[in-house]
């Protein structure tokens, strides 16, 4: 028998599903101030619409460096599975699947090696609910934070010998969403150890999955890459393009055979380098047969206040020098916190918005 409240609480709901359903259709009634929107009111775009590169792919950054945790469950983590296909997101990507002592799975090895036990599989629910929306899954591999200490990647070779198998036995050969790698080591520039690590890692991944496809996501060592703990927001000295081109061309050529793109963060360098940075990383992925994606970093760096979703102007541009440059693929980093409609910014929900907005979604 139904009784009143079990009615109520139904309906209740039924008014939280139905929007989200609806590919993110807003309800309509009064604020809390007793202010109702003018269904009339329209925002006016004075530029073309959907003239970018769009954005379906996203980082899951459940094992935060620089930026706090949401602290959600199953049920929220559905909620923006579901914001993300109604924009057209079809990839998701575990940044890493653990980061010094906190993991996101149970791994018999690293739990050996004194980290820490995590509550939930997450690792499991990204691949259920990947799989139950129709997207591709690709783990990050474990960052031991050794490369952070000493400059030299070839530490994070060692871990992920045996994450690698872990995770491909675990989830892998279970998900049919499984459907890649994301090698976590970030690189700007020549560094030691990351040529190696990277073929050395790719080829495992590869191998054991029957040829799945590998990625990296670099920076750019331009004017904005500076310390996400310091006061500065630009430095003096910064890559030159010609420079940037050349010792790319070193890391691609040792590389390609076992990564298969590059996804550059794009956040280091001003908007009116992008087209010059961007040419040359589009140039040096079709020279090596690789594919090139753009991390399109929806949260601002310009800002004394770190971190912050974007103003949504500054992603257009990035976006638009990648559909310019012919780039194959734009990812974000990240939409759960900087674009998601409940995000713990604000901002981030209006930034859901504008996107949708220019690209008629």
């Amino acid at each position: 028998m139904e009784t009143r409240r079990s009615f109520l609480k139904k309906g209740a709901l039924a008014a939280v599903a139905t929007p989200l359903l609806a590919a993110g259709c807003k309800p309509s009634g009064k604020d809390k101030y007793g202010i109702e929107a003018d269904p009339s009111v329209e925002n006016r775009l004075i530029v073309p619409n959907g003239n970018a590169l769009p954005i379906t792919g996203t980082f899951l950054d459940e094992i935060s460096h620089d930026i706090p945790h949401q602290n959600w469950g199953e049920q929220e983590w559905d909620r923006d599975f579901r914001y993300m296909k109604a924009m057209g997101i079809d990839t998701v990507i575990d940044i890493r699947c653990g980061y010094r002592k906190f993991i996101t799975y149970p791994s018999p090895y690293l739990l050996k090696k004194g980290c820490y036990m995590p509550s939930v599989d997450l690792i499991d629910m990204f691949c259920r609910l990947a799989q139950k929306y129709g997207m591709k899954f690709m783990l990050g591999l474990y960052d031991s934070g050794k490369y952070w200490d000493t400059g030299d990647m070839s530490y994070e070779v060692e871990s992920n010998k045996y994450v690698i198998d872990e995770v491909w036995e675990r989830y892998g050969s279970k998900y049919t969403s499984f459907g890649g790698w994301y090698i976590s080591g970030e690189i700007s520039r020549a560094t030691r150890g990351a040529i190696e690590s990277f073929r050395t890692m790719g080829r495992q991944c590869k191998e054991i999955s029957g040829g799945l496809p590998t990625f990296i996501s670099p920076w750019i060592d331009g004017k904005k890459a500076v310390s996400a703990a310091g006061g500065s927001l630009t430095k003096d000295e910064a890559v030159s393009v010609e420079a940037h081109e050349r010792e790319w061309n070193e890391i691609f050529d040792g590389i390609h055979e076992y990564v298969d793109a590059c996804a550059f963060q794009d956040g280091h360098i001003d908007y009116d380098e992008l087209d010059a940075f961007f040419s040359v990383n589009k140039k040096l992925a079709d020279r090596y047969g690789m594919q090139c994606w753009t991390n399109a970093e929806s949260f601002d760096r310009d800002m004394p206040i770190k971190f912050f979703p974007i103003k949504f102007d500054k992603l257009r541009l990035k976006l638009e020098a990648a559909r310019r440059c012919g780039y194959d693929k734009a990812i974000t980093f990240e939409f759960s916190h900087f674009m998601s409609p409940q995000s713990a910014y604000r901002q981030a929900g209006h930034l859901y918005d504008r996107y949708r907005e220019y690209f008629g979604i």
